[in-house]
């Protein structure tokens, strides 16, 4: 093996394209290889590894669906580096945690922990841009929607108000974090309980808090953003519970129903 991949291979038990897919991962990490710089040829990385064109060619083309390289064809082809992007990583997560059925109060537990340290993060970190825009998420929720569809626009515009302020965070974990945690929502709530009788006390109390944190994001007020973001947390939680208490209760309905009919 080359010795820039020296000490980087993987246990023999695992399958040889795997093995080179793990080589190449701790290679990025140990050398700081940079999105844009490219993989040696297939025929360097076969005499790098010992092995044939098939499993240099699995072992890259796993790379390329884990999103870690592009491959381009041609004369100047190859694979080129590239930085894994976010809805990408968030999909993959999701697609994990599907069958383990996360909960709203599941999320709820790591929101409250997420957003309010996120959010003081961002404080000074927004640009008039940034502000107008949460501004423009803020004020569609305004007014009550007339249909379902609008309510559910109004639902995804209350999210991304906090996937903006992620987007904005220099912490990438808590970057990551919180966006995946929005996502989630969409995926797992909203989706869900969308067709339940309207909260109108909750959609105006994420209005409310949002308001004011858009006016302590302006004057640059750290812990009034980071106390403000937890009260809405707090809030946010107990209307979940509620609606999760419908959903609940609507879904023993409908099995009492379908059960009196058999």
């Amino acid at each position: 093996m080359n010795t820039e991949f020296e000490g980087l291979s993987s246990p023999r038990k695992m399958k040889r394209s795997d093995q080179i897919v793990e080589a190449v991962k701790r290679w990025v990490v140990v050398k700081d290889i940079q999105p844009g710089d490219r993989l040696p040829n297939e025929k360097a990385l076969m005499e790098l590894f010992e092995c044939s064109k098939g499993t240099v060619r699995e072992a890259l083309k796993s790379l390329e669906v884990q999103g870690l390289i592009r491959l381009k064809t041609g004369p100047k082809g190859g694979a080129v580096l590239a930085s894994v992007p976010y809805p990408l990583a968030s999909q993959l997560l999701r697609n994990y945690l599907h069958f383990h059925y996360p909960t709203g109060p599941d999320i709820y537990r790591l929101r409250k922990l997420v957003e309010p340290e996120l959010a003081a993060l961002v404080v000074g970190r927004l640009t008039e841009e940034d502000l107008s825009l949460l501004e423009q998420l803020t004020e569609q929720c305004a007014q009550p929607p007339q249909s379902l569809e609008e309510r559910l626009q109004q639902r995804i515009a209350e999210l991304d108000f906090h996937s903006v302020l992620a987007e904005r965070c220099p912490d990438p974990l808590l970057a990551f974090i919180g966006r995946f945690l929005n996502d989630l929502i969409k995926d797992l709530v909203i989706y869900q309980k969308v067709h339940l009788p309207e909260q109108v006390e909750f959609s105006k109390d994420n209005l409310e808090y949002h308001r004011k944190l858009l006016v302590a994001f302006r004057e640059e007020s750290t812990e009034q953003v980071r106390q403000l973001m937890y009260e809405h947390m707090l809030s946010a939680e107990k209307f979940n519970q509620e609606l999760q208490g419908q959903l609940t209760s609507g879904l023993l309905t409908q099995l009492d129903s379908l059960t009196s009919q058999s």
